[in-house]
């Protein structure tokens, strides 16, 4: 049927169209059997539709039950009892401002000061385990961002080789390739900065559910001014992995810190001073390793319903392709129809239908 329509921008089904639309016709007490018929069978797929759907949802909520119970440090209290001489919060950020000095002395750089959290912002957020400490973003990276060149710079873009990436590509867990290609005269002459591979980048505004989104480079690239780059050097390297995960795990949260009118954004003042829960590096690997084990599972269940749910879209038409081809009643409930007191052949059926609307006037 969509085939048959004619137009440009918009295709439309005329009515002379329409009338010449060929389908099959069975007699009455078949086209009421076969109604019937897929009425149940449907009723049982979308039953079965509904309770797949209900199952995304609660891997949703499983998830976000995982990704909590990790940061409250639920997931590894058995395995942090066991330990011994276990390392705290303390010592890894001591350890992160050390190598961020000796690097900024061998650079003749000032070290950027991040200003602490104080008692009462810490009084304010959930209480954590002995260890453990409330820490932000800028404590143990460098946040950063990019710009969208002049379009109008045609220099700045053509024969491009240098990747730029826009906050559409963060709607994945990964960046894999560029959203476009700029120029060495666009890293020149602007702000650009080509950020390393493992960079986080997290979507400061975007349409739709892109604002808040986190992902990860898997290629060096630049980005425009709606992305914020999450640089991590040295020890902090070894965080990224527990900081992505609590990322994903504030997406919510992260979006209700925007501000602004219609189309509320983040900024990267909102991202260097998001808190987050840091513990030694054994026990973020641990972390990450029950919450991959856990998501892991999940990812394979989430892959299972969307598959589930593919083949019933296609049941449905399979069903409605027997239908209209006379096989999807059985010779026995086919042989009951034929029993009906009003049954008649189709083409009877017709001719009586083309008796009474010439009687009624209609041609």
């Amino acid at each position: 049927m969509s085939s048959m329509g004619k137009g440009g921008t918009q295709r439309n089904i005329s009515q002379t169209v329409l009338k010449t639309v060929d389908f099959p016709l069975p007699p009455l007490p078949e086209q009421r059997a076969i109604v019937s018929k897929i009425e149940q069978l449907f009723s049982d797929l979308d039953n079965g539709i509904a309770n797949l759907r209900l199952a995304q949802e609660q891997l949703k909520v499983y998830r976000q039950a995982v990704l909590k119970k990790a940061f409250e440090g639920e997931l590894t209290r058995k395995w942090r009892e066991q330990q011994t001489d276990l390392p705290d919060a303390r010592d890894l950020l001591e350890q992160i401002r050390r190598e961020r000095e000796e690097a900024a002395k061998a650079s003749g750089r000032k070290v950027k000061l991040v200003k602490p959290l104080t008692e009462d912002e810490i009084a304010q957020l959930p209480g954590l385990p002995e260890g453990w400490g409330w820490v932000k973003i800028a404590d143990v990276s460098k946040v950063g961002t990019g710009v969208t060149p002049l379009k109008k710079r045609i220099d700045f873009y053509k024969d491009g080789t240098i990747p730029w990436v826009t906050s559409g590509a963060l709607n994945e867990a990964y960046v894999k390739s560029a959203s476009n290609y700029v120029t060495d005269i666009a890293l020149k002459e602007t702000n650009l900065k080509i950020y390393p591979k493992y960079t986080l980048l997290v979507a400061l505004y975007g349409e739709g559910k892109t604002r808040g989104k986190c992902s990860e480079l898997l290629i060096e690239a630049t980005t425009n001014q709606a992305i914020a780059a999450i640089v991590q050097e040295g020890t902090e390297e070894e965080i990224r992995s527990y900081l992505k995960l609590f990322l994903m795990k504030n997406y919510d949260e992260i979006r209700m810190k925007s501000s602004g009118g219609v189309q509320p954004n983040l900024n990267l003042g909102i991202i260097e001073n998001t808190s987050f829960p840091l513990c030694s590096l054994p026990e973020q690997h641990a972390i990450v390793e029950e919450i991959e084990t856990r998501l892991s599972v999940c990812d394979k269940m989430a892959q299972d319903i969307d598959e589930a749910l593919e083949k019933a879209e296609a049941l449905r038409q399979s069903i409605l392709k027997k239908a209209f081809e006379g096989k999807l009643l059985s010779e026995r409930e086919l042989a009951e129809v034929r029993r009906a007191e009003d049954w008649e052949p189709a083409e009877v059926l017709l001719e009586r239908i083309r008796a009474e609307r010439v009687g009624n006037g209609k041609k």
